[in-house]
């Protein structure tokens, strides 16, 4: 019985995006409204503070990631333009470095370069065989900046709504110890949920991802306490 095996298509930087988005959002407004919750500021301030590290990082996690992706994109895009004029102006020695790379993984070079020749035949599979064996990426596949951009602006947004949610609703420690619950809350799933992603161990990543909030979270409360008090 024939078993087939189903991948995820990573390369378009919008599911990278999506997890780490979630996972910045959370973190960095949980602490930051815990940090001024801890100053003993009013709800009113905390609830400005909070959306505004809500806007302000979804443009700025949206606007790194469409930049990175545009710069590998165009990377990709320009590798692939020499390749393409390596193969039309020079296909022999483009023959001989696909012969070479087929010998390294273990044909023999007779094989190797009748294999090799078959494809320089096609101009288009010539140049995706050297794009995925000599560049090691699919030329079809360089990367899609807006979905990246999109994606991060609106898992990053909700991700720092999480611990705001109780501001918008009541104030004091109440709401504190709200946004308390609600990120440890968020951060298990985070966490469980870049488990289903990867495929690493569910227990091992919540807890890895509780912790980490939690630093940052006690840290940041700590310090507001401290600068507040005084």
């Amino acid at each position: 019985m024939a078993v087939e095996h189903h991948h995820r298509n990573l390369q378009g930087g919008g599911p990278r995006a999506a997890v780490f988005g979630v996972s910045d959002g959370l973190v960095s407004n949980v602490a930051l409204i815990l940090g001024m919750a801890g100053a003993h500021s009013t709800a009113g301030a905390v609830r400005l503070a909070g959306l505004a590290g809500l806007i302000g990082g979804a443009f700025s996690m949206a606007a790194g990631e469409y930049v990175s992706m545009r710069a590998q994109s165009e990377l990709m895009e320009r590798e692939l333009d020499v390749e393409r004029h390596a193969i039309r102006h020079d296909p022999e020695d483009e023959q001989k470095e696909l012969t070479a790379i087929y010998e390294g993984r273990g044909l023999d070079r007779g094989l190797a370069h009748e294999l090799s020749a078959k494809i320089m035949r096609d101009p288009e599979l010539a140049l995706q065989t050297h794009a995925r064996e000599e560049l090691g990426i699919n030329p079809e596949e360089t990367g899609r900046p807006i979905q990246a951009a999109v994606s991060s602006f609106v898992t990053f947004a909700l991700g720092a709504f999480i611990p705001l949610v109780p501001w918008l609703i009541t104030s004091g420690t109440t709401a504190t110890l709200w946004s308390v619950v609600l990120g440890a809350v968020g951060a298990l799933s985070v966490g469980a949920g870049l488990a289903h992603f990867t495929g690493r161990s569910t227990w091992w990543s919540a807890c890895r991802q509780l912790l980490i909030s939690g630093v940052a979270a006690g840290i940041t409360y700590s310090i507001g306490h401290v600068i507040g008090s005084g």
